[in-house]
């Protein structure tokens, strides 16, 4: 959620600090602001501002900074203890004013050191839980700062991700973690950490992950790890492998757009050399799974949040169909807090975008604990649940700075597939049976084109109904999962409400609510269930809603019920669902745009959701 970026080097911090801020703004904020210091100024300055970046950019041009030092962190706040506010956005400053810190997390016992703090006369300027880590650093300073912060982080319970700089301790920062992601990077002479990689690539791509309870004192073009015992650490480096200009929107009005025609190169790159045509399997060695144990699971658990848990869905019929291995589909939440049964040949599948999704990593630990299998598919290399869970799958979709997911999702879903197909061929698929999947597989990226070159019939349809208030989507089997999704993806970026049903639940309540102001998006592509959906909607018609048919080129049958169609092509029932998920991201993306609001920076949301 919140963004953190710290620099240390020889140059002038802000403009560093203000482009990291920058590259973090897809993470979701409310708030943002800096704090400088310098070996040879006895005060640290912050500024801060509510809103955007442009807003912080304005504060410091209105009032320049007393002094320009080579050390600084920054922080964009997405409002959890207080409203947004000058006050209340990071970082905050410890009663002296010699301290300043940027946190991610929630500090749980914040109350009670406010209270503890209060009676030994320290002041408070913010609800946040934050300020009470200044005070509590302030009161246990030692001669070094990385004791000063490890005396107060023994007081701290809950989570955080932390940045700390003094005036007291010149040309370094102090870097911690339990819960949530830090990141640091270095050069010959700057070293620079962050919640995420974005903002450190272009520095160096090579970064290395902290793991909860690493504490780090940062230097310029130097970084030492230490635990919270005090004893020195080492982690691995990390190769990142997507360059700075991955990361900007390359003449596309949104990052979105961008990201949404990047999915048949995502998918490319997904698959390569993991298809194995003449085989009919897939080559997965990251799951460090042989036929043996792949032939012992007796039943499969995805868990996930959100777009992933939707992609969890669609894999969830894939394991079935291919496998015959008995797979349900958990939110990760419900997993983590309803003591689940897990059998002792289970396996669990956690999907995380980020890879830190709090409540999916805290599923990945219950698993763990309870001696399953756990695999993961991921995006982000080096990510915490990637790490933890020890096998699995990164999806090689490159960044996703747009909020909404758009590659991130058919990536997991093609990643699925694979698990599907490998896990199929080894239990009870033929050769042939096999290698028709594979072609499927390797269709996907040409019909994911073919669905991109109908944006200009997609744009006309969402100017019809960008004025609506309500929509709803439906879809039989694997087009289940993609109504799920396409509602998600228009509430989420056009603010409309919207709801997904499975197409034989409209009569069970929700056809209550239908009249000729909610058009509904039926998912209606040639694949089983084509004949039943026809039918949900034609009872849709009979209660005058308008109907949005994304339906497979050459269906004629459609045209009878809606003047409204989008066309995907024909293709096998198991990838059948993407190109249709692509055709709702442009008709949600569309409508947004006519509706004029912020299309990578959604309000309330946030990319990474790593608290509760």
């Amino acid at each position: 959620m919140c963004g953190i970026i710290g620099f240390v080097g020889t140059t002038p911090a802000v403009p560093h600090l203000l482009s990291g801020l920058r590259k973090l703004e897809y993470r979701g904020y409310d708030s943002a602001g800096i704090a400088i210091a310098s070996p040879t100024e006895p005060d640290i300055v912050i500024r801060k501002a509510v809103g955007k970046i442009a807003n912080l950019d304005q504060a410091i041009a209105s009032h320049p900074l007393e002094f320009e030092g080579p050390i600084g962190i920054g922080h964009t706040r997405w409002a959890t203890h207080g409203i947004p506010s000058v006050q209340n956005a990071h970082p905050h400053l410890s009663q002296d004013g010699r301290f300043a810190v940027v946190h991610n997390g929630i500090i749980e016992n914040f109350h009670d050191l406010r209270k503890q703090l209060r009676e030994l006369g320290f002041e408070f300027r913010s609800e946040t839980d934050t300020e009470v880590l200044a005070h509590l650093i302030q009161l246990h300073r030692a001669d070094t700062l990385i004791d000063s912060v490890r005396a107060a982080l023994r007081l701290v319970r809950g989570t955080f991700g932390i940045a700390v700089v003094s005036s007291c301790f010149p040309n370094q920062i102090v870097v911690a973690r339990r819960g949530s992601p830090i990141v640091i990077g270095a050069n010959e002479t700057e070293t620079i950490v962050a919640s995420d990689v974005a903002p450190i690539i272009p520095y160096t791509n090579k970064v290395t992950f902290l793991d909860d309870g690493d504490i780090a004192v940062l230097t310029p073009g130097h970084f030492e790890i230490r635990s919270m015992e005090n004893t020195s650490v080492s982690r691995s480096e990390t190769a990142v492998d997507w360059d700075p200009g991955a990361a900007e929107k390359g003449g596309f009005e949104h990052f979105m757009l961008k990201e949404i025609f990047e999915q048949p190169e995502a998918l490319e790159n997904c698959f390569r050399g993991r298809l194995l045509e003449e085989d009919g399997t897939a080559k997965l060695s990251g799951l460090r799974l042989d036929p043996h144990d792949i032939a012992s699971f007796d039943n499969l658990v995805i868990t996930a949040c959100g777009t992933s848990y939707y992609a969890g869905l669609h894999g969830s019929y894939a394991f079935e169909q291919l496998a015959g291995i008995p797979t349900r589909i958990e939110q990760a939440a419900e997993f983590r807090y309803r003591n689940p049964i897990l059998s002792p040949n289970a396996g669990v599948i956690a999907i995380s975008q980020s890879g830190e999704t709090a409540d999916t990593l805290a599923a990945v630990r219950e698993a763990a604990r309870k001696g399953a299998t756990v695999l993961s598919i991921c995006n982000i290399v080096g990510s915490t649940i990637a790490r933890e869970a020890g096998r699995g799958i990164y999806l090689h979709a490159g960044p996703e700075i747009g909020v909404a997911s758009t590659k991130a999702f058919l990536c997991q879903v093609a990643v699925l597939n694979m698990m599907a197909l490998l896990f199929g061929r080894t239990r009870r698929l033929s050769n042939s049976e096999g290698v028709h999947i594979v072609h499927a597989l390797k269709k996907l990226p040409d019909l994911i084109r073919s669905v991109l070159e109908q944006k200009d019939c997609i744009r006309k349809i969402a100017e019809k109904y960008a004025g609506c208030s309500n929509a709803f989507y439906i879809g039989r089997g694997y087009m289940y999962p993609a109504a799920l999704e396409g509602a998600l993806k228009l509430k989420e970026i056009s603010y409309l409400h919207a709801e997904g049903y499975h197409a034989a639940e409209l009569k069970h309540g929700p056809i209550a609510l239908l009249d000729e102001k909610v058009p509904v998006v039926a998912c209606a592509p040639l694949v089983p269930g084509h004949d039943k959906t026809i039918g949900n909607i034609q009872e849709c018609r009979a209660r005058k809603s308008p109907v949005i048919a994304i339906a497979t080129e050459g269906d004629d049958s459609i045209a009878a019920f809606t003047e409204d169609i989008i066309r995907v092509p024909q293709c096998s029932e198991l990838v059948a669902a993407l190109p249709v998920v692509v055709a709702e991201q442009l008709l949600a993306y569309y409508i947004a745009r006519f509706r004029g609001e912020p299309i990578d920076q959604p309000r309330n949301l946030a990319k990474s959701v790593t608290v509760e």
